[in-house]
């Protein structure tokens, strides 16, 4: 088994009118929770560049949700989930006043790259992959090593985008933003009588990113009788079966801060508040990097070059096996990437962190 240690307000609002004429720069924002997160320093680094225009992002609304209070995010604009083609049409105009100087594209999907050019942006910034080039102004070609597409982490390639139009990388890593009212709602769930450890045992990838949920009931509660820590158990939408067997599983009760309704705005807050994350590769994970908090990362299916961040403070636990990194999101054998790691080793990692 590998484990790795790494060390180390708002302008914004879900108006889409006519915004005033300046500059204005549109950005696509990724579809994954994780990815968003990743690509907060790409977007600070369009601000830094063009303090003085409006800099709009277009993104699912989970992706809004999370990038919501940002003070450097002029506005938000929630997109809906694949939509067909006189969606595409409505929401082209919708964006068009949004995107009067650049686009900047960063999924890697035709769809993303069409709806830019559908909006009017006079230049279309994003990475040369697929059949979309020809849709694109500036093209970024995608990372290679001896002449192969290879992984690179996440928020370097989303920084590669914003070079095309000048920008440069400030260094200071992932950011998010939790909003105080929220902060105070979990704070009343919290009293520090120990460490707060939070439990995130979700994926949205898929099911081969999950470690067995029995196995956080089992860390959750050696880290409650060993150092008398506070688990707290962040799962989200959809996510209620998992949520349910953490619970059922452990001996000792997992505090739950979304006061019966996940949200994204209430995972922020939970986050910032943690001592230490442990979860999947997933996207509370670069949630806990922006807000500073070390993480214990237990990883599977998907290569850890994706997700190596300069910025990470904490632990990635994985173990080589001869069938991955698959980047399956459903195993097709005996999930040994995961089931290999025991509950002793991620309370160990733990226990170096708090």
């Amino acid at each position: 088994m590998a484990r790795r240690r790494t060390g180390p307000k708002s302008r914004r609002g879900m108006n889409v009118s006519e915004p005033s004429p300046k500059e204005r720069i549109l950005a696509l924002a990724p579809n994954w929770l994780g990815d968003v997160a990743m690509a907060s320093p790409a977007l600070r680094a369009l601000r830094r560049r063009f303090p003085d225009a409006e800099l709009a992002v277009a993104g699912r609304s989970a992706a809004c949700q999370l990038l919501e209070g940002l003070a450097w995010i002029d506005r938000l604009i929630p997109l809906p989930s694949r939509p067909g083609s006189a969606a595409m049409l409505r929401l082209a105009r919708v964006l068009a006043p949004h995107a009067r100087t650049a686009a900047i594209i960063f999924p890697h999907s035709f769809r993303a790259a069409l709806l830019a050019w559908l909006a009017g942006a006079p230049r279309r910034s994003g990475y040369a992959v697929g059949a979309r080039s020809f849709l694109l102004t500036d093209r970024v070609a995608p990372h290679r090593e001896d002449g192969r597409l290879t992984p690179v982490y996440m928020a370097l390639e989303y920084l590669g985008l914003t070079t095309a139009l000048g920008c440069e990388d400030d260094g200071k890593g992932l950011e998010l933003h939790a909003d105080p009212e929220h902060v105070a709602a979990v704070r009343t769930y919290l009293r520090r009588r120990g460490p707060i450890v939070g439990i995130a045992p979700g994926a949205a990838f898929g099911p081969s990113k999950q470690w067995p949920a029995q196995r956080y009931a089992a860390v959750a509660d050696a880290l409650t009788e060993r150092v008398g820590a506070q688990c707290v158990l962040m799962t989200g939408p959809g996510e209620q079966d998992t949520r349910q067997a953490v619970l059922s599983a452990a001996r000792h009760p997992l505090i739950e801060c979304h006061g019966g309704e996940p949200s994204i705005a209430r995972l922020k807050a939970t986050i910032s508040q943690v001592d230490l994350l442990i979860g999947n590769d997933s996207g509370p994970r670069h949630v806990a990097i922006a807000f500073k908090k070390p993480v214990v990362c237990i990883m599977g299916p998907t290569s850890p070059r994706y997700t190596a961040s300069p910025w990470e403070r904490g632990e990635v636990l994985r173990v080589d096996v001869d069938c991955g990194p698959c980047q399956q999101p459903v195993c097709t054998t005996d999930h040994r990437c995961m089931t290999r790691i025991a509950p002793e080793m991620v309370v160990d990692a733990a226990l170096e962190w708090l």
